[in-house]
């Protein structure tokens, strides 16, 4: 598989969108037609040492700048409080009609398309961390100023290393407090669930093996089948057996409950992030 884009600027290359980085470099897509900015040069030189080309913007003052001038494709990967100064800085470099996409929870499209000239295209984009193992799931929203080709272009960074689904901005901060967030909840649970087993007499490589081969075993289970995850629960609990004991004591804790509450908690963080 090999994945074309035009000249592409990511500004701001930290952990989520230098993932969005790795995908779209495992996705077959040629490292000479990216600029991308870092905050520290020692940064910046570990992507040049991997044929990238990258500046520092510590240490550049017209890093940004120059990265996107040029470029059909910015990706803006600061944090959401930094969004708004980047694209100030920037706003007069880029390219008429360019597609700017921002990976930051909370920072809305018409606050950035009130930062960039009139032309230039916003769409908002929430990947999650397994994006740069190829198995990510992003969340997409054009802004009033994006068109079906903006959208499709913004959707191909992320279609290259997983899942893509296309909602409406209010939908937007819904979607990452359940796949945005979503894979702590699943470290989280490894992390606990291996704890239980060192608790009941296995070491913690032991207990590694087993929880962390259960989860690959079952993800792959549910991937290959056409059943349910309730279906193959149900297959995996015999009546009266002891794993139908073990689940009662997991469904006595509510977890649906508990994974809403989660929810509604990141959701409300975003909101409050958006409000300033």
């Amino acid at each position: 598989m090999t994945i074309a884009l035009p000249r592409t600027a990511l500004l701001g290359v930290g952990s989520m969108s230098g993932a969005v980085l790795d995908g779209l470099l495992a996705a077959g897509l040629d490292p000479s037609t990216v600029t991308l900015t870092t905050k520290s040069e020692a940064s910046a030189a570990a992507h040049r040492a991997r044929g990238l080309d990258a500046r520092a913007s510590d240490s550049d003052a017209d890093a940004n700048r120059a990265a996107v001038r040029g470029a059909g494709l910015v990706v803006v990967g600061v944090k959401p409080y930094a969004v708004g100064e980047l694209l100030d800085e920037v706003a007069a470099d880029l390219e008429p009609g360019a597609v700017v996409v921002s990976v930051a929870v909370g920072t809305t499209t018409a606050s950035m398309e009130a930062r960039v000239p009139g032309g230039v295209r916003v769409v908002r984009a929430l990947p999650n961390t397994p994006i740069g193992v190829g198995r990510g799931v992003t969340g997409i929203s054009a802004g009033a100023t994006a068109d079906e080709d903006a959208v499709a272009l913004a959707s191909s960074v992320f279609s290259a290393s997983g899942s893509v689904i296309e909602v409406p901005e209010s939908q937007l901060d819904a979607l990452s407090a359940v796949s945005g967030s979503g894979p702590a909840y699943v470290f989280l649970l490894v992390e606990q669930w291996q704890l239980a087993a060192e608790e009941i007499g296995f070491t913690p490589e032991q207990a590694a093996t087993m929880v962390q081969g259960t989860v690959r075993g079952a993800v792959a289970l549910l991937e290959s089948s056409d059943r349910s995850p309730a279906d193959l629960r149900r297959a995996v609990t015999s009546p009266k057996g002891t794993t139908e004991r073990a689940v009662a004591v997991l469904q006595d804790a509510d977890l649906a409950d508990t994974l809403l509450r989660a929810s509604r908690a990141a959701i409300a963080r975003a909101e409050e992030i958006a409000a300033g």
